[in-house]
Parts: structure tokens; sequence; C-alpha cells
């Protein structure tokens, strides 16, 4: 952690520790209150003695003992958790506009997804790893266990399993994971889950403790994760490694759950565990959505308990640091991760390059793009799909054109989705539908990913009809309408002016217990009623989200205080209310509490009169 000091210009002296976290913090709003309590009881504690050296988690300090987690990987923990995004860049005027697709990705969106997944459960090679094997990676295949089981029933799953097995069939660790593996990226966690049930309770693969870590976490998806803490109960407890508490802590923090995501994380060190930057990781993300203030303790226990920063974590850094507008500070950390032998990837150079361009930095941002640029060839093609998206971020047509054209013999599917919001944040509708077209020609089969790229072009654009034809269309191509899909309907509606209709595409949805929609969903109706001054519906969209147990950002009561502001109406105990949910407001949200204060106005009022 030395060098993230350095990059802050921070000076050295014995209290080594206490710096790390205001140097990225600088500028970002936050408040080290209770920085200097936490690393005086950190320094007088010795590691062996965990339980008494909690993470802080309150204003004062106070410790937790077992908590709250996950919800942009997705997360998307959005799938794009956050397509369901309440962290948005600001508009800067339509061609400034942060492109979604170069933010950090959270645990709702499908990249966070995977790279959640594969840090908790260990993907590798080893005969002993729950995980998918090399010589699968990248391969289009439809292995024979993986077709049994698509092809399967719910009811009938076991015994065509159990016939599988009887006729001889492999059931090794590679087949097994490939099998899973199909299942998660078609997001079939139902399914999944029975197969490792099964798996299970007939004893056909030896658990260990990632095995356990992959069950758990099927059964957060599917049923909830407070089932998934209770089958904590039922794993030996030779198996109870950092891997389970970690699979628990992606799935609180994919929910936003604060309170719980620092307990599991406490619970980690109670245990003396080891400390892991992937579980790090997942608490920053939490706190760079919903608790930046808490952002510099975590840093600091990070430099004490010796965990070195990953490429994850300084992208991270980096994306607080743009959102702050500290362009300087984002560079500087840039430098830092060069020093400590970590070299931007495509992903970090396009967030940087995306923060240039919000801040009106184009020379920069274009300098940034020229060397994405200059390492992609034939052979080396990951930069062209953040490429295509940023020139248009710049507005940029011709270079947009020009680089398709780099790809246009033979695009992937994710260049094909580049190209299509690239023209759509253009304005160039028609090149979107001719792209489209072209890649459904190329590729008959595609998931409803790529429609949910041109379904938010539409809705971007306003264009309703067109929208609602295409929603249909996938229904008759059999695509899977899952979170991303609703949240792309909801702002469809939301956009066209038809805010009810968005609000009942999520009734049915929770109804009909068909999933949970994405925290950005109810964000984005939330955020029109409150523009309306509509205190009941505000209200009601609130209490869903809690029923929901996203409970963990400060965006949605600023939101409904916004609502009350709006209609001119008093907010009676919202400062209770606060309270009571551990929600604790910062100058800004105190000066629209003041202003909604009806005690304040009638004493002035009165003192007036």
């Amino acid at each position: 952690m030395l060098a993230l000091r350095r990059a802050a210009n921070i000076t050295r002296s014995p209290s080594t520790h206490r710096f790390v976290a205001r140097a990225f913090c600088a500028n970002l709003g936050v408040k080290n209150s209770n920085l200097k309590h936490f690393t005086e009881r950190a320094s007088h504690t010795d590691r062996g003695h965990a339980s008494t050296n909690h993470f802080p988690c309150g204003r004062s300090a106070t410790c937790l003992a077992i908590r709250n987690l996950c919800s942009q990987s997705g997360a998307n923990t959005d799938l794009r958790q956050e397509r369901g995004k309440v962290d948005k860049f600001a508009d800067n005027e339509g061609n400034k506009q942060l492109l979604i697709e170069q933010e950090i990705p959270d645990d709702e969106s499908e990249a966070d997804e995977a790279e959640a997944v594969d840090n908790v459960l260990r993907v590798s090679n080893d005969e002993t790893d729950f995980s998918i094997s090399k010589k699968f990676e990248g391969k289009y295949l439809k292995p024979p266990l993986f077709k049994v089981i698509m092809e399967a029933s719910w009811e009938s799953l076991s015994t065509v399993l159990n016939i599988w097995v009887e006729e001889g069939n492999s059931l090794g660790r590679d087949e097994i994971s490939v099998a899973l593996h199909g299942l998660r990226k078609r997001q079939l966690y139902g399914k999944a889950l029975q197969f490792v049930e099964w798996l299970e309770t007939t004893k056909r693969l030896n658990f260990v403790d990632h095995d356990y870590a992959y069950h758990l976490d099927l059964i957060a998806k599917v049923h909830g994760v407070e089932k998934a803490e209770r089958y904590i109960r039922r794993i030996p407890e030779s198996f109870k490694t950092e891997a389970i508490y970690e699979a628990l802590l992606t799935n609180y923090v994919s929910t936003n759950n604060i309170k719980k995501a620092e307990e599991v994380f406490n619970k980690i060190r109670d245990l003396s565990l080891p400390v892991t930057i992937f579980s790090c990781n997942r608490l920053l993300l939490l706190y760079k959505r919903h608790r930046r203030n808490k952002i510099a303790d975590l840093l600091t226990m990070m430099e004490k308990e010796n965990v070195k920063p990953s490429l994850f974590t300084y992208k991270l850094l980096i994306d607080l640091k743009g959102r702050s507008h500290d362009i300087a500070g984002m560079e500087n950390i840039i430098e830092t991760m060069k020093m400590n032998g970590v070299e931007p990837d495509v992903a970090a150079r396009a967030l940087v390059a995306s923060h240039y361009i919000v801040g009106g930095l184009n020379d920069k941002a274009e300098k940034t793009l020229k060397e994405m640029e200059g390492e992609a060839d034939s052979n080396n093609r990951n930069a062209f799909k953040s490429l295509l998206p940023l020139y248009a971020a710049l507005g940029r047509a011709d270079d947009v054109k020009r680089i398709w054209k780099l790809c246009e013999e033979n695009p992937t599917l994710d260049e094909f989705s580049a190209v299509i919001e690239a023209w759509g944040k253009l304005g160039h509708v028609e090149e979107v539908e001719n792209a489209f077209v072209t890649m459904l020609k190329r590729h008959k089969k595609v998931s409803s990913v790529y429609y949910n790229v041109l379904l938010n072009v539409y809705a971007n654009h306003k264009l309703l009809t067109k929208g609602k034809e295409l929603a249909k269309r996938m229904g008759e191509n059999g695509c899977r309408i899952g979170p991303l899909t609703w949240d792309a309907l909801v702002k469809l509606y939301v956009k066209a002016g038809e805010v009810e209709k968005a609000e009942s595409i999520l009734q049915k949805v929770v109804q009909g217990k068909k999933g949970r929609p994405l925290y950005g969903s109810y964000v984005t109706i939330l955020e029109e009623y409150a523009k309306r001054g509509d205190i009941h519906n505000s209200e009601k969209i609130f209490r869903c989200m809690k029923m929901m147990d996203y409970l963990g950002g400060m965006a949605q009561y600023k939101l409904l205080l916004e609502a009350y502001k709006k209609a001119e109406k008093p907010a009676y105990g919202f400062r209770e209310r606060m309270r009571s949910d551990n929600m604790y407001p910062g100058k800004q949200m105190l000066t629209q509490l003041e202003e909604v204060d009806a005690f304040k106005k009638r004493y002035i009022s009165e003192s007036i009169g």
C-alpha cells in the first residue's frame, strides 16, 4: 500500500496506515471522523484476537459482529446490478454522457457476476476444484451431460441423471463444471441448484469447500440470501473456509445489504480466516455505491492486514476519483498501478477515457483511445468493443464507422452489441437497426442480452412502439425474459411518460415470482414519481424496495425526500425514520431536510407573526 500513499503524495510518517484512505478519499466528500478511532484500536489489537478488532461501520466507529451484503455485478452483481444504477455519471450534454459499459462492473452486471463467481469458487484446473476446466473455456460446446440437463424437465431431472449414470456415462468434475457453467451462463439457476442438490444427496461428488460455496451461491440466487445463510449450518466445520463466507458476502453485496455484508466480513475476521483481496473488493464495491465515507477505513484495514490491491481494486479507485472529478488523483492512481507492476488493461483504459470525456478533457480522451487502438489488431480485438461507444461519446461518427470496418468482416456478438450502442448514442437509429438485422443474419440464435441493447436504444429515443414490438418479438423467438429486459422495458415506458405501466411490469414480475427486478429498475420509477411530487406512489415504491431487501443506499431516501419537497408537503419524522434504518444524512441532505421541516417553518412563521 506504500505506492497508494505515493499516488496521493502523502508525506511518510510513523502513522502510515492513517493516511492511506485519505489519499484516495480526498475530494470525494468522504469524512474520516472515525478513522483515528479505528487505527488507534487496530494498532493495539493482536491479529489473534480478531473478535475485538471489528471493522467500524457507524459514524461513531461502533463495531458490528455479522454483516449484510450484495446486488452495478453485477450484479450487476444490471444483471447489469447496475444496470440498476442510481450511481450514474452526469449527462454533461448528450455526447459527454458516460457509457454504462465503461463503468466499473457491479454485481448486477454479467461481467462482475463472472468475476465474483470465479473468485469465490476458485476457477482453476485443480482436481479438487468445483470449477471450469481450461480446456473447455471459450468453446461453444454442448457436452452430452449439459444437453441431458437442458432437455430434462424439472420433475424428471433426478430420474434422468440417475439413468445417465447407470448407463455408464462419465460424471467427472470437468463434465460437472461445464454443465454448471452452461446453466449459469443462461441464468438457469434453479436447474443448476437441482443438479447440485442431486450431486450432494446421491454423493456422486465428494464435496470440498468450494463445492459448498457454489451450492450456497445458487441457494441465494434461487431462494434468497437468508436461506443461504442458514445452509451454512449444514456444512461440515472442516469445510467452513473463507470461500463459504465470500460466497455469502457476494450475494449480500448484490442486494446492497450493507449491514449484513459488514457482518459477514467481520465474521471472516472473527474466525481468523484469511482476509482476501476478493472480500475487500466486494466491500469496496458496495461502499463505492452507497457508503463512500467508509472507504477510508477499509483501505486502512487493508494496509494493516497487508492485503495487496488487485487490478479490480485499482479500477474501483480510479472510478471513485473520476466520479469526484479529481482527474489528477485518478492519474496518480494509474501511475501507482504501473509502479506496482500492475498494467492497466483495456477496461481500465476505457474507464479512464470515459472520465476524461465526462470531464470535458477530450484531448486526453483521444490520446487514451489512440493508445488503445495501437495495441489492438486482428488477433487482439478486445479494445474494439470499448472504442466504439467511447468514440460515440465524443460524437465521432467517422471514427465509429472506421473502427466498425475493422470488425465488419467477422464481428463478434460483443462487437455487434457495441456498435449498436454506439450508433444509438449518436442518434443514428437506422444504423442501429441495420447492425441488429446483420447480427441476426450471422447469428441465427442470440440471447436476450443482445436484444436488450436495442431495447435500450429505443428507450433512450422514446420509441415506445418499436420497443413494444421488439419485446413481443423476443417472446416469440423464445428469448429468456429476465431482469435486464424488465429494466429496459421500465426505462422504455418511463421515458415515454407511462410510469404507471412501468410499475405494473415490476408488480407482475414479483407477484408471479418470476425473479428479482434490478435495484435500478425501482430507482428509475421512484425518480419519476419524485419529479412529479407524487408522495403516495413514491412511498409505495420505497416500501417495495425495502420488501425486496434493497436497503443499502442513501439514493432512495434522497429521492423520497425530493417527492415531499416537490409536493411542498412536510416530511414528518423523516430524520427519525432514517436513523432507525441506520442512515445518516450528509450536508446536502441535511439542507433538504430543513426545507421540508414543518416544525421549523411553523416556528419561523409564529416568530414573525
